[in-house]
């Protein structure tokens, strides 16, 4: 996909594809192995163990390239201490891991979009398909997976789920928000930056 030409120019169609985190892997792998580093551990090395994850497993083609469109396997907690990473904007133990103002930059509407439902790399709530404030935005896998970012509410909440029966399950996932923001208060106004402290 990185070799071919555009299909359209830059900002003009914005659609979900499964190639864009691809061709991003690729340029990711490209950086990582032209400073001389080890490409297959560096997620581990540089993410996953400041996070405290042992168990998220990236499946891989079989050249070696991360598959990073929904082939990522991890228990609820990794994908919780992953969600608090944005939540908390990049920070973990007062160490900031990913550049300042990533965070809001991930909830931001992509320009090309006809609606404001995905931002960098992260789906948006701004049309409120989830009974939780409009600020909040989240992962987004098969089967029903989620994991999503409340600012408001300084929360996060995982579902992890399976092919056979992710209508039900997306339906509880749904009603479990709606009681959840009757339950948490709302700490922070919508749209004020991701805290860094914890």
């Amino acid at each position: 996909a990185i070799s071919r030409p555009a299909q359209w120019l830059p900002n003009t169609v914005g659609r979900y594809r499964n190639s864009d985190p691809l061709v991003l892997n690729a340029l990711i792998k490209r950086a990582v192995v032209a400073r001389g580093e080890e490409y297959l551990s560096y997620p581990q090395r540089q993410l996953f163990d400041r996070l405290g994850i042992r168990r998220f497993v990236l499946e891989t083609d079989p050249y070696g390239n991360f598959l990073l469109q929904g082939y990522e396997l991890a228990p609820a907690r990794d994908w919780l201490r992953l969600g608090l990473l944005y939540l908390q904007d990049g920070t973990w133990n007062g160490q900031r891991l990913l550049p300042e103002g990533w965070s809001n930059f991930v909830r931001t509407p992509a320009p090309a979009w006809s609606e404001p439902i995905y931002g960098g790399m992260f789906w948006l709530n701004r049309t409120r398909q989830w009974p939780v404030p409009e600020d909040a935005y989240y992962m987004a896998g098969a089967g029903g997976q989620y994991t999503i970012i409340i600012p408001t509410h300084d929360l996060v909440v995982v579902r992890l789920g399976h092919y056979k029966g992710d209508t039900l399950g997306v339906r509880a996932l749904a009603r479990a928000l709606q009681l959840s923001m009757q339950g948490v208060p709302q700490l922070r106004d919508p749209w004020q930056p991701s805290s860094t402290q914890r």
